[in-house]
Formats: structure tokens, sequence, C-alpha cells
């Protein structure tokens, strides 16, 4: 007779594998279309009912303990294994999704406003967005094709790079900024990445434009990089920003990009498995891709 499995409520695990996989509460509640107090609750209930904390908690971030990293990918394999069994056991369609993950601001900013182009060309074709900072595993049939940023090298991947990242100061030209002297009479937007090895921060700009005497850790800070975007679109002061991201802000004038250095990062890069670069839906996607990357 096979015994009884013990284990914490289905919710509680669902809210931990995403509140890791996100490492942000708020974005695992976006994904669970509840409130990030509720989530929360789901997570002090885990904790209390393992006797283990699975998150170290600071000011405006969460990174998993040790009990919460040897917990995290077994669920999230777990949860993966849930979802290819239940695709597996629904009827077959003629037609097959296609998947496409990126990040979640190049999903917003390039992606999205491009689904009628894609959607014309290719009717017969129905298209997935999933928007994640997180990594997905491509062998894993949770994608079938991934835009990355980084430097590579993507092992076991057909790779092709998209468009190089820039990145430069943006404002609303309300704020009548013209050189570096201006700077010092507006707030400095923030906003905090993953990978802060990666991110052209405040820091990083100043040093390569030669200002000195200026706080780089002050002003305004998002752990949202789109909500940084907004806050300067409507005035609240200068960020650092992707100027191909923001590419239709600038043509519209709604932001300006006064003055350089202008940093630049690294690229995008378009990957997919070498069993799903050779499917047909999956060459459309691959197609309507390249022409949206580049402004």
């Amino acid at each position: 007779m096979t015994a009884i499995r013990k284990l914490p409520p289905l919710g509680a695990l669902r809210a931990f594998e995403a509140a890791a996989r996100h490492l942000s509460f708020q974005k695992a509640a976006q994904e669970l279309a509840v409130s990030p107090t509720a989530v929360s609750h789901q997570l002090r209930l885990l904790e209390a009912t393992l006797g283990l904390s699975l998150f170290h908690r600071h000011v405006r971030r969460v990174s998993l303990t040790q009990a919460g990293e040897r917990l995290y990918p077994v669920l999230r394999d777990g949860f993966d294994d849930f979802a290819r069994a239940i695709t597996d056991l629904a009827p077959q369609s003629e037609v097959r999704a296609v998947t496409v993950t990126a990040t979640t601001l190049f999903t917003a900013r390039r992606l999205i406003p491009a689904l009628n182009a894609f959607q014309a060309q290719w009717p017969q074709i129905t298209l997935r967005l999933h928007a994640s900072d997180a990594t997905v595993d491509l062998s894993r049939d949770t994608a079938d094709l991934a835009v990355r940023y980084g430097p590579g090298p993507f092992a076991d991947l057909v790779s092709e790079p998209l468009c190089q990242e820039r990145f430069g100061i943006v404002c609303s030209p309300a704020l009548g900024i013209q050189g570096p002297a201006d700077l010092q009479a507006v707030t400095l937007i923030h906003s905090e990445w993953q990978r802060r090895d990666w991110q052209p921060d405040w820091a990083r700009w100043l040093a390569a434009a030669g200002i000195t005497g200026m706080n780089a850790e002050a002003g305004l800070r998002f752990t949202d990089e789109n909500h940084a975007i907004q806050a300067a679109i409507a005035g609240q002061g200068v960020a650092i920003a992707s100027l191909v991201l923001v590419e239709d802000e600038l043509s519209r004038g709604v932001l300006v990009h006064p003055f350089g250095p202008v940093v630049e990062g690294h690229s995008y890069h378009l990957l997919a498995t070498e069993e799903g670069a050779a499917r047909a839906d999956v060459q459309a996607a691959r197609q309507w891709l390249k022409s949206v990357a580049v402004p």
C-alpha cells in the first residue's frame, strides 16, 4: 500500500516556485493573478510548515536561502513535468503553437507592438509570448525560441545575434536638460537588474562621461525597468535606458537623449534547439523576430 504523501499546500508551493524564479514577490503575484500580500502569506505558511526560512528578505529585493536553493529546482522541474504531461493528454490540433520567451522589457517594447504584423503574415500559427527575466531551458519544451541578452556562449543551441544593445541617458524634454551641469539639479532614476554586473548603472555612466562630484546612488529606484522608463517620461528625473528599446519614445519626442556618452552593452541573441529550428512554424517566428528586433 502506497504511503500517503505529506506535502505542504499546493498554493504555497506554486507561490514559492514563482517567487523563486522571479526573485520577486510582486512579479510572482502578477504571474499568479493574486496580490503580493497573498503571495507573502503563502510563503509564510510554507516556511512555517517546513520550519525553515526560504528567502532572505532585503530592503528592495529577495534572495534564496540555502534551503530555498535546494527546494526551487525540484519544484521547478516538477511543475514543468506536470505541464508537459497535461499538454500531452490534450487533443492535438493541426496547428502547433510557437512559444517565444524573452526578457520582460524586450517583450513589452519590441514583441507586443509587433504582434499584429505576425498574425497578418502567418494567421495559421498561434504565437505565445513568455516574458521572463529568468533563463528558460529550451530543451525542456517550455519554449521554442528565446531572445536572450548576454555575452554567450549558448551551449547546445542554435544561436544568431539580433542586435547590439546601447545605453544612454533619457528624460522628458520638459526638463530642459542640455549638458552635464544640468544633471546636478535633477533626480537620478535607477532600475535594478538581476545581473548587476551587466547593468549600465549611473556609477558606470558617470565614469564613462568623466563626471565627478555626483552621488551615483541618490534618486528614485525601481525594481521594474519599464517603471523607470515611465517615470522618465513623466518628468520625474533622468534615467539610463536602452536606446534600442525606447526608440519609439525617442522618435515620438516623449523622451530625449540629450547628450552622450553612449555605453555599449551585450547583444541580444535568438536561440533555439536544433530540432526546434528545423520546424517551419519556428522558422516563421524567427523571421518575424529578426524583423522586429532592430528599430
